[in-house]
């Protein structure tokens, strides 16, 4: 696999995964809730779906080659990204007005 491809994966991957607890009501899109999804369990499925995309892009480095060593910086740079990647559901979610 390319690697160019691969990034790309990791984005999409990234995007789509930031977005799913904010577009269905479903836990990890599979639990249906008798109520609405609160937000504090919105907030531990985005934290399961980084620690997921992230894995996916460790999969993917180590299938490229050796896993380059990563520290807090690392981190706090993805967490920042895969929350921003997470704005156009929660724009979505909790600032679109609705006809209900």
């Amino acid at each position: 696999m390319a690697q160019h491809f691969s990034v790309w994966l990791v984005l999409l991957t990234a995007l789509l995964a930031a977005n799913m607890p904010f577009v269905t009501e479903r836990v990890l899109g599979l639990v249906a809730l008798k109520r609405r999804k609160p937000v504090y369990a919105r907030l531990l499925e985005l934290l399961l779906l980084y620690c997921v995309a992230g894995g996916v892009g460790l999969f993917l480095e180590d299938r490229a080659g050796q896993i380059a060593p990563q520290g807090w910086e690392f981190y706090a740079v993805t967490g920042a990204l895969f929350l921003t990647l997470a704005f156009p559901g929660f724009v979505w979610r909790y600032l679109l007005r609705r006809k209900d």
